[in-house]
């Protein structure tokens, strides 16, 4: 039965359902095994082996039967992959098939040197009385040494938390256990995040210790790791791994002293690296304050305060980031706010002036000052090691200080610094909406986790989508001096239904039997001509309302329309982040004062070419408006600025309305007019606002009957998606609210053909072109458009719903006013919060489902950095 095995070293060929995962694998990494039926293992000795196969699996004896062994299903299975970090170091088994386990930490983290001392790199408490403690990452010993000292100084009750996001294991050397993390090849320095997608972090780490052990198994008890990276000496260093028991996992270092302190509990509560936490991240935290009486409305102001012990890799950032979190929660405990009076000090003499979202943030949240100032203590009682705030205003000053931007390793050194201003400004912001939170839930004994009152909140996902403002401050002299150019309209927006003969402008249209128009960005000519023709003796309007829907800055020169654009991306529009009209038209008069000043050739790109022009003359759109209103005393002109391919924020809809409102009290026969830049996809959104506001003003058509439609998605052309479903079943009387919107949606597509653009239609066809897209990014890209089309549908069934609901009082409260405080209760935001296409796909399986991520991702453009972070 049995064949004597060579006594030389043999490859070997295993299998694994990892490669279907890491198949990718590294540039020079290779298949340990082959796909033979027959397989060899390595055995490193000197020893003759029989090899015994039968249906279970197959025995090792070696020469004397003293040592046997199975290597069972799994392991032959198991497809490892090899590797090295570089042709003169061995070849080695690696981690889930690409990485290489390097020593957590190195000696040089330790800033305050406290290792020796506490057991742990960094380790301190808050400044003040509160027994609050962060630290690195500490070994074994190291850390049973922080327990022994925490409780040497009558620390009773001892809670800790581990809040790294990122696998850790624990390996056997000498007589301690020492941490090391799995790290890519091409940046040891830094930890993985992200990995544990398809299982928490703990199952993780359970997976790498089986695939250490199986390595070691496969190569006599031993397994290479990295101590020093910066170097290489010596290295890798073999490490033994004789049985499961030399490799600890996080939860058997943090969850054994619990049998034997009975003060003592654990947590794992993952933060980011960089950023805010995410709101399910401070849900986890709330839930922890429930569970534990000691840190809840029963505990006893005599009694002592539990100590809290905070862990990431270096004892900084994340640390430090719950270490406020933690002081944040103590002083509600205790109800009092106490700094030591050279921290007073400290924190008084360094005023520094507020970030314009911060700004707008305390003053719509009820006692917003004194939740910052609580906020910006803790920061100080924390800030040993490094301060939250500081780290804004390091960051923007080094944003800001670069002068021509460089390349460092292919990226942007100004997008670099300006992610590091805006992760840091966010995780500032955020700290302070968790003290507001806690301010209103701790004492109601948290009735709402942290993600359902942000859904009762959902303005500050408005506010935080537009922490970056630096397009505000961005000089007029970027066009004079060739950074960026003006692009002519007629790129803009293509004459798709022929109007611009007759009409002078592009895509004008009206909707069937209603005085509601669209048009594309006119020019002064084109203005009049529309004028003209609203003003006739058959159409007789004697008011006409002309909404501009532009949130781009536009100037009207030598007779053309233009707006500035990148020199290096003249395709992707500039958005300016502010709903006030009047901010844009300083901005478009301080252009073209540039302009007429400068007195040179510039660029100027039209549809099939690029001129050099001079500009004799030169127009902001509110000054054409002007001249017109002098010849057309009817005409009222509103500028509305509105984020392209978006759903309208909530107070849009409150600006139009009142607008509308206002035109039809002065005038009952008042004519509208929208225009965007193309006259399509903005334009057809407040044409569909303006119809449903006349309906309900003048009564509504009758809808017919559903047609039986048998046609390729005919369900969803018709808008019939599972979450829009959801809405309607929420909605009161849910189903008329939505066949009003899709009826108002055809009347106003009729005559659109040409254009091939229908707002329901277009949110599946967005959807379904995502699996032609060739990268990632661009599937990416082609997500968020398809939500920003459904959650428009959406808004505008919710903006039907407010007319019905709301017209008994005349609309008194604003339709921002009414989401709030009606629709919000309602469970709307929620809805909302986990948008997306569950017919097809999970929508938690994608970040852009949140509010939070979808909201800030169309305020992200991938323009250079102008201007100043404000």
């Amino acid at each position: 039965m049995g064949t004597t095995a060579s006594a030389a070293p043999q490859p070997v060929y295993v299998a694994s359902p990892l490669e279907s995962v890491h198949g990718n694998g590294m540039a020079d990494s290779r298949q340990s095994l082959s796909m033979s039926p027959i397989h060899t293992v390595n055995i490193h000795n000197n020893k003759a082996k029989s090899i015994i196969t039968n249906k279970v699996a197959p025995v090792v004896i070696t020469y004397n039967c003293r040592q046997e062994f199975q290597i069972h299903d799994d392991i032959l299975k198991a497809n490892y992959k090899v590797g090295r970090i570089s042709d003169s170091m061995p070849e080695h088994y690696l981690v889930k098939g690409e990485y290489f386990m390097v020593q957590d930490v190195y000696s040089k983290v330790d800033v305050l040197n406290t290792t020796d001392h506490y057991g742990a790199p960094n380790f301190r408490q808050v400044k003040g009385s509160y027994p609050l403690y962060g630290m690195g990452q500490p070994s074994l010993n190291g850390f049973r040494q922080v327990l022994q000292r925490l409780q040497a100084q009558g620390q009773e009750e001892i809670i800790f938390f581990c809040v790294r996001e990122e696998p850790v294991v624990f390996l056997h050397k000498d007589d301690d256990f020492v941490p090391y993390t799995p790290r890519r090849k091409e940046n040891l320095h830094e930890n993985l995040h992200g990995l544990e997608k398809d299982g928490t972090v703990e199952k993780l780490e359970l997976t790498i210790r089986n695939e250490l052990y199986d390595f070691a198994k496969l190569n006599e008890d031993v397994f290479y790791v990295y101590n020093d990276i910066e170097f290489f000496k010596d290295e890798p260093q073999k490490i033994s791994i004789a049985c499961e028991e030399d490799i600890h996992v996080t939860e058997e270092v943090y969850k054994r002293p619990m049998f034997t302190m009975s003060g003592y509990r654990y947590y794992r509560l993952p933060l980011p690296v960089e950023g805010a936490p995410l709101e399910e991240d401070f849900d986890a935290f709330v839930t922890i304050l429930r569970e534990s009486p000691s840190l809840f409305l029963s505990h006893n102001e005599s009694q002592k305060l539990p100590a809290l012990l905070f862990s990431c890799q270096v004892g900084v950032g994340r640390t430090n980031l719950a270490m406020i979190l933690g002081t944040l929660v103590m002083n509600r405990l205790r109800g009092d706010l106490q700094l030591p009076p050279q921290i007073e000090e400290a924190a008084a003499s360094e005023p520094r002036p507020l970030f314009q979202v911060i700004q707008h943030l305390i003053s719509r949240l009820p006692n917003g000052q004194q939740l910052m100032e609580e906020v910006d203590h803790a920061i100080t009682l924390c800030s040993e090691m490094h301060n939250i705030k500081e780290a804004i205003y390091e960051n923007k000053s080094k944003l800001e200080g670069i002068g021509e931007d460089y390349q460092i390793q292919g990226s942007s050194t100004k997008d670099y610094f300006l992610h590091r201003t805006m992760q840091s400004l966010e995780r500032y912001f955020y700290l302070i909406v968790f003290n507001a939170y806690l301010h209103e839930q701790y004492p109601l004994a948290f009735v709402f986790n942290f993600s359902q009152w942000m859904c009762r909140h959902a303005w500050l996902y408005r506010l935080l989508a537009r922490m970056n403002l630096s397009e505000l401050s961005a000089p007029a002299e970027l066009v004079t001096k060739g950074a960026r150019v003006l692009v002519a309209d007629e790129c803009l927006a293509p004459d798709v239904l022929s109007t611009v003969k007759e009409m002078k402008a592009a895509n004008f249209r009206r909707v069937p039997k209603m005085p509601v128009y669209g048009v594309a960005q006119p020019t002064s000519e084109a203005i009049g001509a529309v004028l003209a023709h609203l003003m006739d003796e058959k159409r007789k309007h004697s008011h006409v309302l002309w909404v501009n829907l532009q949130e781009d800055l536009v100037l009207e020169g030598n007779g053309q329309i233009l707006t500035p654009r990148e020199s290096s991306q003249p395709d992707q529009h500039i958005s300016v982040p502010t709903s006030d009209p009047q901010v844009l038209e300083k901005l478009e008069t301080s252009l073209k004062e540039e302009i007429l000043q400068a007195q040179k050739w510039l660029e100027v790109i039209l549809e099939h070419e690029k001129q050099m022009k001079m500009f004799k003359s030169c127009l902001t759109v509110q000054e054409i408006f002007n001249q017109h209103k002098s010849s057309h005393q009817g005409l009222e002109y509103k500028r509305i600025p509105v984020t392209d391919c978006c759903a309208l924020r909530e107070e849009d809809f409150d600006k139009l309305l009142e607008a509308m409102k206002s035109a039809l009290a002065e005038d009952p026969h008042s004519a509208f007019v929208f225009n965007c830049a193309s006259g399509r996809g903005r334009t057809t959104t407040t044409m569909v606002v303006s119809v449903l506001t006349l309906w309900h003003f003048k009564g509504f058509p009758e809808c017919a009957d559903d047609e039986i439609v048998s046609v390729p998605d005919a369900k969803y052309t018709k808008g019939e998606f599972e979450v829009v479903m959801q809405l309607v079943r929420l909605l009161p009387d849910g189903h008329r609210m939505k066949k009003e919107v899709d009826l108002a949606l055809d009347t106003v597509s009729e005559t659109m053909t040409p254009m091939h653009y229908h707002l329901r239609e277009i949110i599946i066809c967005t959807y379904r072109q995502i699996k032609h897209e060739k990268t990632e990014k661009e599937c990416q890209q082609q997500l968020l458009r398809s939500l920003q089309y459904l959650e428009r549908y959406i808004f505008l069934i919710l903006f039907n719903t407010y007319l019905h609901l709301e017209k008994k009082d005349s609309w008194q409260r604003p339709f921002s006013l009414w989401m709030e405080q009606v629709a919000a209760r309602a469970g709307v935001y929620d809805i909302l919060n986990q948008l997306g296409f569950s017919e097809f796909e999970d929508p938690r399986d994608t970040p852009l489902a949140r509010l939070r991520c979808r909201w800030q991702q169309q305020n992200i453009h991938s323009l250079p950095f102008r201007g100043e972070f404000i």
